[in-house]
C-alpha cells in the first residue's frame, strides 16, 4: 500500500486541483463530459477528506441551483464513480473523491475511517488480499474494495494534535 492520503499534512489546494486536472483531462481523452453539474460535485467532494452522502451532495448542489431531486446527485455521483473519480464508501453509504486519480478507473483501494472525526484517507491497494484464493477457486476479481474502520492520528489518544 502507498502512503495514505487524508491523514498527513499536505497542501490541499494542490490536491484539489490536481484532481480536477485530472478528471478535465480524463474525461477529454476519452470523450466524456465533465459537465458544470459534475464538476461543481466533484469539487464539493473534493473539498473535504470526508465521505459525503448523496443528500447532503443534493441540498449543496440544491442551495447553488443546480438541481434539487435525487436523481441529479445519483446521476453525478455514478458519472464520478464510473469514471474512476469517486468512489463509494460502503460502510458509510457515502461517496470521496478518488484520491489516486492518476491510478485509473477500477484501480484496487484501501479506505481508512476514522470512527471520531470521519475523514478517509484512501490508499492504493496493489494486490487484492484475496487474489491467491481466488485463483485457486478460479474465480476472477473484478472489484475489491478494503474498508477499515479505526482512528486517525490525531484522534487517537495521547495525540499532540
Amino acid at each position: 500500500m502507498s502512503d495514505p492520503t487524508g491523514f498527513a499534512p499536505h497542501d490541499h489546494r494542490a490536491c484539489v486541483s490536481t484532481a480536477l486536472a485530472a478528471a478535465e483531462a480524463a474525461c477529454a481523452a476519452r470523450g466524456a463530459r465533465l459537465t458544470p453539474l459534475r464538476r461543481r460535485a466533484l469539487e464539493i467532494l473534493l473539498e473535504s477528506h470526508k465521505a459525503i452522502g448523496a443528500y447532503d451532495l443534493l441540498e449543496r448542489l440544491a442551495a447553488e441551483g443546480l438541481g434539487d431531486k435525487p436523481p441529479v446527485a445519483y446521476r453525478a455521483l455514478n458519472f464520478l464513480t464510473e469514471h474512476g473519480f469517486a468512489h463509494r464508501i460502503e460502510r458509510l453509504n457515502a461517496y470521496i473523491a478518488c484520491a489516486h486519480p492518476e491510478a485509473g478507473v477500477g484501480h484496487g483501494a484501501a479506505f481508512l475511517i476514522c470512527r471520531d472525526c470521519g475523514r478517509v484517507a484512501e490508499s492504493l491497494s496493489e494486490k487484492t488480499p484475496l487474489g491467491k484464493d481466488a485463483r485457486e477457486a478460479g474465480f476472477t476479481v473484478e472489484d475489491a474494495v478494503i474498508e477499515a474502520r479505526g482512528l486517525c492520528p490525531q484522534c487517537q489518544p495521547g495525540s499532540a494534535a
